[in-house]
């Protein structure tokens, strides 16, 4: 088969005419963290997914290997590969535009950044990465399926993939299990795990960050919501890290989130989603993440924290990323503009995805996040970009 051939196969898949077969994100995990995330849920798989949990076993097996293979390889030089220059967070609540932002950063050729296979096979991708994106691109969609942006396994991905297949606290852990009571919402802020849970989840993470450095030593740009609630710890890994923060109309920002969720449970999950409580959840989480932002954000000095507005950015990215140099002390601007002026103009015909809000839940939403629309200037009536 060509792969343009595999390319679509693997689009049908992903758009759910044979999800039960599709691949999915677990296929990173090794057959420890796989089996420990299986026990913790009681094993509670629905009889349609149950072929998915035994591949993804086997699968895991071989990953295991994997990383035997790689931590003998490179194990001692990535212990002492030095992380010189401090990474640069991206973090907002979902659908607020971190990805955009990530790609924009990452643009330049000074940054580096965790790719999609990379944060796909954390513990193995030295010694596979050459061979996917060789011969494995049919895996991965020509698009995301949550708004329709580009993927492949070279583009920039949120880390906290990475650190989800390697059996680490994560939120996304919930998603293999939709329909279980609420779980992992204290992996938001991993400041509250236990102080082995901890000490563990920065050994992973730091771990994780110098395989990058190692393969390319340059600072690195990463990008997670979950982020969001973890200055404190991060700041205790990389005092000097920089930090941008995007915000975004939250009467798009709702909607696209519970899209986002209802995506990754039908496409990922283990059970047949009932999305019970989903709009309760995101509503809870987007107070708890603004709240918990707000009580950190003065521990980052103000050079190293920039705000940005979703609007904005679009409106006028050239602008806007000239700014974000300037302020966070990013190294000369002009260098990484044709880079930006080329994707700028290859992004002209991009839509986002648009959504109808019910009068209830507009409603609700300007009750319950009141005090995020009041800070940034948000109005009942306004329409994201």
């Amino acid at each position: 088969m060509e792969p343009t051939t595999l390319q679509r196969w693997a689009d049908r898949q992903t758009a759910g005419n044979s999800r039960l077969w599709a691949p999915t994100l677990w296929l990173g995990m090794d057959a420890f963290a796989w089996l420990r995330l299986l026990a913790h849920n009681r094993f509670a798989i629905g009889l349609p997914y149950v072929h998915v949990a035994f591949i993804n076993l086997i699968v895991g097996g071989f990953n295991t290997l994997l990383r035997w293979v790689q931590t003998v390889l490179y194990g001692r030089r990535v212990a002492q590969t030095a992380i010189t220059e401090p990474p640069v967070f991206i973090i907002g609540h979902w659908r607020s535009g971190t990805t955009l932002l990530h790609e924009l950063l990452c643009l330049d050729e000074r940054h580096t950044y965790p790719t999609t296979y990379e944060c796909f096979a954390p513990s193995y991708f030295l010694i596979s990465e050459d061979f996917a994106n060789r011969w494995l691109r049919w895996l991965v969609p020509s698009h995301r399926p949550v708004d329709n942006m580009a993927m492949a396994w070279g583009k920039p991905q949120e880390d906290e993939f990475a650190l989800c297949n390697l059996g680490q606290p994560s939120p996304y852990l919930a998603v293999a299990f939709p329909n279980r009571p609420p779980q992992f919402r204290q992996h938001l802020d991993v400041d509250g795990l236990s102080p082995r849970a901890l000490k563990s989840w920065k050994r992973v993470f730091v771990r994780f960050l110098k395989q990058i450095t190692f393969k390319s030593p340059k600072r690195i740009i990463l990008k997670g919501p979950a982020h969001t609630c973890r200055i404190k710890v991060l700041l205790d890994l990389f005092p000097e890290a920089r930090f941008v923060h995007i915000v975004r109309d939250p009467y798009v920002v709702f909607p696209s989130t519970v899209h986002f969720w209802k995506s990754l449970y039908y496409l990922q999950g283990l059970q047949n989603p009932t999305y019970k409580n989903l709009e309760e959840h995101v509503f809870e989480t987007f107070l708890h993440m603004h709240e918990k932002l707000e009580l950190t954000r003065q521990l980052v000095p103000p050079s190293r924290f920039c705000e940005l507005r979703y609007e904005e950015l679009v409106r006028n990215p050239i602008e806007q990323m000239r700014v974000l140099y300037q302020k966070l002390g990013l190294g000369d601007f002009e260098p990484v503009l044709p880079a930006l002026e080329e994707y700028v103009g290859s992004a002209k015909g991009y839509r986002t995805n648009r959504y109808e809000l019910s009068p209830r839940l507009r409603d609700e939403i300007t009750l319950r996040w009141s005090s995020f629309i009041r800070q940034y200037g948000y109005s009942d009536g306004q329409t994201g970009t």
